[in-house]
């Protein structure tokens, strides 16, 4: 059984900078792809960053290009997702997902949350104006 643990998150001033820690652990087969998804009350869940260390690739959503990136350490199975620049519309519940040993995607695959069969608990994130 994949077990995730999230650590980071909190409350920030819009501007300011955040970071999320994510580990999976319990396949030893490592090569997971892992990413970061999160939802805002009222919308759906959206895709914000994703790490393929199959593919050597990572993805992101369109509304955090350029002001978030996530970095992958094999080794560990942790990613971590450094978010700088951060607006109030990024005020969600973040959330890492994993999939132990998946197959090559497409960036619109890899940022869909049905790609990912093991969730961390969440953490919130909010950004005030």
């Amino acid at each position: 059984q994949v077990q995730v643990t999230e650590s980071g998150g909190g409350s920030v001033q819009a501007g300011g900078s955040l970071r999320l820690s994510c580990t999976a652990s319990g396949d030893t087969r490592g090569g997971y792809c892992m990413g970061w998804f999160r939802q805002a009350p009222g919308k759906e869940r959206e895709g914000v960053a994703v790490a393929h260390s199959n593919m050597g690739t990572t993805y992101y959503g369109d509304s955090v290009k350029g002001r978030f990136t996530i970095t992958q350490d094999n080794a560990k199975n942790t990613v971590y997702l450094q978010m700088n620049n951060l607006k109030f519309e990024d005020t969600a519940i973040y959330s890492c997902a994993a999939e132990p040993v998946c197959p090559p995607m497409t960036a619109i695959q890899a940022l869909r949350g049905s790609a990912y069969r093991y969730w961390g608990q969440g953490t919130q994130v909010t950004v005030s104006s």
